[in-house]
């Protein structure tokens, strides 16, 4: 069952999984601002850690206002339905400033 617990988990593994690539292959903000295949590598992780915050329950939202849970999902649908309108200095910041601590905080909630 697609609960929150499991959901959880799922962002969890998106988001370690896409900061781990990016230390790996040592992108940049500028590879994210400029490189179309580093942007397509970036962006179906985004995807699917928006999807996964999108169904979480609404009790659960609620009770970790701490985290901006409506920007996360938002990013998801911007990417999807506004793909060519996309600022990439943006999407650095959510992948260099934003992701390791939403990471920590997931890491917390599964343990």
């Amino acid at each position: 069952m697609k609960n929150d617990a499991y959901r959880l988990q799922r962002i969890y593994e998106f988001s370690s999984t896409l900061l781990k690539i990016v230390e790996e292959r040592s992108i940049t903000s500028e590879d994210i601002e400029n490189d179309v295949e580093t942007q397509w590598l970036i962006t179906t992780p985004l995807y699917n850690i928006g999807e996964q915050v999108n169904a979480l329950s609404q009790q659960f939202i609620d009770s970790h206002p701490e985290i901006p849970w409506i920007q996360i999902a938002g990013l998801r649908h911007r990417l999807v339905h506004d793909y060519e309108g996309t600022n990439w200095s943006l999407i650095s910041e959510v992948v260099f400033e934003d992701l390791p601590a939403l990471v920590q905080s997931i890491e917390e909630f599964i343990s």
